[in-house]
């Protein structure tokens, strides 16, 4: 199979939502010797932005982005080992923390934000869930952070947002370090009431959110 072949296949693989053949192309393409940034940036990317679009546009459903989001994780971690051995690494448009709040454990919104983020060109560091207070703040201090996104997805976890802000600013990060929230409870006047920098009710108006407190120009 040619080059070309091969990055429409792996393209389409993360679109239908196959790891399974997308970690089978990934694998062809760094077997040919092709750069894992070229297959990123050719395949994954294109592959995850056109799932995003159809997803706003109502003609794919959560269940196709979360699919869609599985398969490029795969691909990512057989790219990623040999970014790192090659010693080569993507542009980053700025360095995002992600987490879930204490208390809660759900994470299927945050994961599609952060691999959304990152196929933008964000520098993405996921904390996972149920991640203490202190943490937010501690990583984004370590990792000189340009945004915190914190996920809250019950209604007696969405305190913790508040709390997370607070400490983001008792450690004189704000306003350089932006603070943005989600999470099926959270509403644009909760954002406001606890001084968030931004709300984003879905995975693709997070990217949107991201660009615009960071300056970034929308394409």
């Amino acid at each position: 199979m040619k080059l070309d072949e091969l990055f429409e296949q792996l393209q389409k693989s993360v679109v239908e939502g196959d790891p399974e053949r997308s970690s089978s192309y990934t694998v062809l393409l760094l077997e040919k010797g092709v750069d894992p940034l070229t297959i990123i940036d050719q395949a994954l990317v294109p592959g995850i932005q056109f799932t995003g679009k159809q997803f706003s546009d109502g003609e794919m459903f959560l269940p196709d982005l979360m699919l869609a989001s599985e398969a490029m994780q795969a691909s990512l971690k057989l790219c990623n080992p040999e970014l790192h051995r090659r010693g080569l690494s993507r542009k980053s448009l700025g360095r995002v923390v992600l987490g879930t709040i204490s208390g809660d454990i759900h994470e299927i919104g945050k994961n599609l934000v952060g691999t959304l983020l990152s196929a933008n060109g964000f520098e993405v560091f996921d904390l996972g869930v149920n991640v203490p207070v202190e943490t937010f703040t501690q990583k984004a201090l370590e990792l000189k952070a340009d945004l915190v996104g914190v996920s809250a997805l019950l209604t007696t976890t969405m305190e913790g947002q508040r709390k997370v802000i607070e400490a983001i600013e008792r450690a004189n990060l704000r306003p350089a370090v932006k603070v943005i929230i989600g999470g099926a409870p959270v509403t644009d006047g909760w954002a406001k009431e606890i001084r968030a920098d931004g709300y984003s009710e879905d995975a693709i108006s997070a990217v949107t959110l991201a660009k615009r407190l960071l300056n970034i120009p929308l394409l």
